[in-house]
């Protein structure tokens, strides 16, 4: 079996036990949204997921998505992310290698880097009484394009201020 149907299988049978634990319907919805968001790698928000899965002709509720969502929040198959702004980004916990995130504070596009893993097996062991599962970290800053235009913007006022002062 390769690892995408394994991590596939995984995240099933942990969302079937957790559906039977907290006495939820186990509705064909759930599943094939699980599986959707676990086919695809990256961020999404809740508007790209749902036109995601109306693109592969899978009719299924906003309603049946943000319940679902919220389910597989709490049963920790999903992480929610809040880059700024006011939308909410998702992705799987599962079959990500630990990374981070530079959000540009301009524009608010996203990008996810590998880290060289910030703590060492070493490092792991000396946090007592608690088991890393999965880390990120948010850096934030200026990409280049903004940047970019942002210095264009400011010659174009320093050409803009001299000619003023030139013709007057």
């Amino acid at each position: 079996m390769e690892a995408s149907q394994k991590l596939r299988k995984q995240v099933k049978d942990e969302f079937m036990e957790y559906l039977t634990l907290h006495k939820h319907r186990k509705t064909p919805e759930r599943f094939a949204i699980l599986d959707h968001i676990y086919t695809t790698k990256g961020h999404f928000d809740m508007d790209s997921l749902y036109k995601s899965m109306i693109d592969v002709n899978f009719r299924v509720s906003r309603a049946t998505l943000y319940n679902t969502i919220e389910l597989l929040l709490d049963c920790g198959l999903v992480v929610k992310h809040q880059f700024g702004g006011n939308m909410s980004k998702y992705e799987r916990a599962y079959g990500n290698e630990n990374h981070d995130h530079l959000i540009c504070t301009s524009c608010g596009q996203v990008w996810e880097t590998r880290n060289s893993d910030l703590l060492t097996q070493a490092q792991l062991k000396k946090i007592k009484k608690f088991s890393v599962s999965y880390y990120s970290m948010y850096i934030y800053g200026t990409c280049s394009k903004c940047s970019h235009a942002k210095k264009m913007e400011l010659r174009k006022l320093e050409r803009d201020s001299k000619e003023k002062k030139k013709n007057k």
